[in-house]
């Protein structure tokens, strides 16, 4: 299959998933909704290994990286995310988690020492410019709530539960993608090593699930059905492969860039199906945090092209 066609369906299915995780919200707890989930996605991912004939089996040394991922980018993550969209609408979930592309760099300078560029902080700046535009009323509403003695009980409250919620999905889902490069340095079986991360995220979920006493009854609108198979099998196998697999082929410079397309994809599909109508402040706030996604980008791959052509200029004298 093609780059630009694994690209434009990595951005059509995880700019629907948003909107798709509302089908779950209601009769099924969020944890208990992310356990049906990965484990779906899970056994389909063990189940196609085993058909190519791959050893299931691996060292400890890699279960221990995949432990951690399995943590960070299917437990934490997603059950903040879940429970983020009981309180937001998907659209604005799905524009915050476009804001990776700066907690990386922050990783990277925490974790490493990693220099960060002017670029990528004026481009920070921007963001968070936009994020005070989209959320700017909401927030404005959530703090005269709780000054006016509410104590932020009330929808405003939910509100920033939601945000606070989202934002810790995102950290969480930025220190994943960190360690997958650990998991990478023990297999190279990106099917296997998927399956098994999925697998310890889903077992977390379900105790921490059975230790706060959630219900685990099984829902019978058509509707959670059919996004539980959607999420599992499009957003979780089909999309992680395509994306894992355009890494491999065009870096990941490029293919961040679908942090970039999601988002749109999210908020018309909320405008539709969530009857979702941002204000004009609403529209700039969105506007500038994807351009200030891109601009990061569009600067890092310019930095990363300047830096290969540096490197092979004396080779290329010496030759």
């Amino acid at each position: 299959m093609s780059s630009p066609l694994l690209f434009i369906i990595a951005c059509l299915i995880w700019g629907s998933t948003f909107w798709a995780i509302t089908l779950q919200l209601g009769d099924v707890a969020p944890a208990v909704s992310v356990v049906y989930r990965f484990g779906l996605a899970s056994a389909t991912l063990f189940a196609w290994c085993a058909l190519r004939g791959d050893t299931l089996r691996l060292p400890w040394r890699a279960q221990k990286w995949m432990l951690l991922q399995g943590l960070a980018s299917f437990a934490i993550s997603y059950v903040c995310t879940y429970s983020s969209e009981q309180y937001l609408v998907s659209a604005l979930v799905s524009v915050l988690f476009a804001l990776m592309v700066f907690w990386t760099p922050l990783l990277n300078r925490i974790a490493f020492g990693t220099p960060i560029t002017w670029s990528t902080c004026c481009a920070a700046f921007v963001a968070i410019c936009g994020i005070v535009l989209l959320f700017y009323q909401s927030i404005g509403a959530a703090l005269q709530d709780i000054l006016g003695g509410n104590g932020g009980n009330g929808r405003s409250g939910h509100f920033l539960l939601g945000f606070m919620l989202a934002l810790v999905a995102t950290v969480s889902s930025t220190l994943g993608n960190a360690l997958v490069m650990k998991v990478r340095e023990h297999s190279g079986n990106v099917m296997l090593t998927m399956a098994w991360t999925m697998l310890w995220g889903t077992l977390m979920v379900a105790v921490w699930a059975i230790a706060t006493g959630q219900s685990w009854q099984l829902p019978t609108r058509p509707s959670y059905w059919m996004g539980l198979v959607y999420l599992a099998i499009f957003g979780s196998v089909i999309a992680f492969s395509a994306y894992f697999t355009l890494i491999a082929r065009i870096g990941t410079q490029k293919t961040v860039y679908i942090g970039v397309v999601t988002p749109v994809i999210s908020v018309l599909l909320s405008v539709q199906f969530e009857h979702y109508r941002p204000a004009a402040i609403e529209w700039v706030g969105m506007l500038l945090c994807l351009s200030s996604v891109a601009w990061a980008l569009t600067s890092g791959a310019r930095k990363t092209a300047a830096v290969a052509s540096l490197s092979t200029t004396p080779s290329a004298k010496a030759t």
